[in-house]
This record gives C-alpha cells, sequence and structure tokens, in this order.
C-alpha cells in the first residue's frame, strides 16, 4: 500500500503538531494547509488518504467551498472529516462532522479509524 497521507486544513498550529506527532506512529505524512483554497489544491496535487478540514477556520467559508471539497472527496474515495462549532450549514454526503470544542483523543482515534478502513478497502482491491 502507498503510503497513506492526512491533508489537515486547519490555521491551529496546536491542532497540526498535536495530529503530527500523533499519527506519526501510524507511518501517517502530514499535509497542512492553513486556508481551504489552499487545503482542495493540495487535494488535487496529493490524494490524500483522510482529509481534516476545520470549518470555522475559513472566513470566506462557502456552500460552494464545501461542495469542492466533497466533489474531491467523493471522486478519489477519501474520507472528508469536518471540524466545527456552528451547526452543519451544508450538506456533506461523504463526510463526518466533529463538533467543537473536541477532545484530540478521539479525534486521533477517528482519523486512525479511517485510516484503517481505506488499508483494508486498498487490500481488498489488490
Amino acid at each position: 500500500m502507498p503510503r497513506q497521507t492526512v491533508l489537515v486544513v486547519d490555521p491551529s498550529d496546536e491542532t497540526l503538531e498535536v495530529l503530527r506527532t500523533a499519527l506519526a506512529h501510524q507511518g501517517a505524512e502530514i499535509l497542512s494547509a492553513r486556508e481551504a483554497e489552499q487545503g482542495l489544491d493540495m487535494c488535487r496535487r496529493h490524494r490524500p488518504t483522510v482529509i481534516v478540514l476545520d470549518e470555522d477556520s475559513e472566513a470566506a467559508w462557502s456552500g460552494q467551498l464545501t461542495a469542492q471539497y466533497d466533489e474531491q472527496s467523493q471522486r478519489h474515495h477519501t474520507p472528508l472529516l469536518v471540524l466545527g462549532t456552528a451547526r452543519r450549514r451544508h450538506r456533506l454526503p461523504s463526510g463526518e462532522f466533529v463538533p467543537k470544542p473536541y477532545h484530540y483523543g478521539p479525534l486521533v482515534r477517528k482519523i486512525e479509524l479511517l485510516l484503517a478502513q481505506a488499508q483494508q478497502a486498498f487490500a481488498r482491491s489488490a
């Protein structure tokens, strides 16, 4: 299986460092973007295994950006994990929502589960 990658779209240095440290034990590479537009570009170029998106961090967050992340997620069968405080305004059929405030432990376990599921799907298709 190719190396698993997690794209974290979040301006928080703390979140990035916690996820990078915790997921390094899984052998996952962490890609990061501070802004949603930059994250979309990285999705297209790198095709990550899992996308973690902080919905509240982007002032320009809109239905159009939501649709673009959802499209990337569905096109490449990439789980999309959205973090946010507001009730989800946009439906993400291929994504999951984690409400803030959250604890890092359960968030890391959720990402690990998504990575394991991706690995199993890859093994079945090989």
